[in-house]
């Protein structure tokens, strides 16, 4: 049987407007009476009740997160700060991942909304307008990260691409490479577009124009999406000496093809991921990165929502951060080396 403030206040003999306030630490209430009535609850076994209280604050004290898949190990630290940063104010987060699926994105998104969540966060989703539109007429703040919509969002946390890209680009210049092939995933336009510039952008200003033949484009960002792309490389015959890949699991991908060829890394091709996941640190040889701050990516998006969800009315939120952007730094393992002499 469920225990209600009614039954703690039977049996602590005080009126079920005390109890209430009494569990919601109101100074009005004697200490006393408030130790009492606490003491009864937990004898009782009573289980406040989010959806009641929600009823009064008008806050459900829940945010909803949308990423592409939980089981990313990127998206997995960025959570890991969301939820680092909002557990001290108390709120909780559902997690749902859309797969890139416009009606599953849509009935997540829907979802939240009908759980009166306080605030949504969206992962390196390309969310269509319409559902962000949805959001809007609940009335939920939005914080983007990594933007991958064709729009562009007030309220984002992003990461420096470009700038990324060419401290990438600039370790392999020094180490002699001039041919640099780019693994890249194009279901992340965005991002894409910005590593694929800098790389570009890098070689430019070392008098390397890039040959289109170096690049190729896959429909995801996932091991099996690296092991395509590298082989779809290896059959055009480039005499390329380095690879960029988009992120670490495409290069982890992009490993396996050219240990299952012969090829030595990085003898004979160094190869370079993007983000620096926990498994990148165990490969072999172990992964040259560049690491984006995901855990504090994350913190800054929880932040950023927390201070939009306790703003007054949206005129007086004009002063709060629009965007924000962050740089990491790169790792050098064992994936990379000087370019060998023809």
């Amino acid at each position: 049987m469920t225990i209600t403030i009614k039954d703690i206040a039977r049996k602590a003999g005080v009126s079920h407007a005390t109890v209430s306030r009494a569990l919601n630490n109101n100074p009005c209430i004697p200490e006393k009476t408030a130790v009492l009535i606490r003491e009864i609850a937990a004898e009782l076994g009573y289980l406040p009740s989010a959806a009641a209280r929600g009823l009064k604050t008008r806050h459900s004290q829940a945010l909803g997160v949308l990423v592409n898949r939980i089981d990313n190990p990127y998206f997995g630290e960025i959570l890991q700060g969301i939820e680092e940063t909002v557990k001290d104010a108390g709120y909780g987060i559902f997690v749902a991942s859309s797969f890139m699926d416009r009606t599953q994105e849509r009935n997540i998104l829907q979802a939240f909304g009908e759980h009166r969540v306080d605030g949504v966060i969206i992962g390196s989703v390309p969310v269509n307008h319409e559902s962000f539109k949805l959001l809007d007429s609940y009335g939920i703040p939005v914080v983007v990260i990594n933007n991958q919509s064709i729009r562009n969002h007030k309220y984002t946390i992003t990461h420096d691409d470009v700038y990324g890209a060419r401290q990438v680009a600039r370790h392999l210049i020094e180490l002699g490479h001039r041919r640099i092939a780019y693994l890249g995933n194009v279901s992340a336009p965005r991002i894409n577009r910005n590593r694929l510039r800098g790389l570009r952008e890098e070689l430019k200003n070392t008098g390397v124009e890039m040959d289109p033949e170096d690049v190729t484009g896959q429909p995801g960002g996932e091991i099996e999406n690296g092991i395509a792309g590298m082989r779809d490389l290896l059959q055009r015959h480039r005499k390329i000496s380095a690879v960029f890949c988009f992120n670490d699991l495409l290069a982890i991908g992009a490993l396996r093809v050219l240990s299952e060829n012969g090829i030595r890394v990085p003898e004979e091709i160094s190869v370079v991921g993007f983000d620096n996941i926990q498994y990148s640190a165990y490969t072999s040889p172990t992964l040259t990165t560049f690491d984006q701050p995901k855990r504090l990516i994350g913190a800054e998006a929880a932040r950023m929502l927390m201070e939009l969800i306790s703003a007054p009315p949206s005129e007086d939120r004009k002063n709060l951060p629009f965007t924000k952007s962050m740089r990491g730094e790169l790792l050098v393992r064992q994936s990379t080396a000087r370019a060998r002499k023809e």
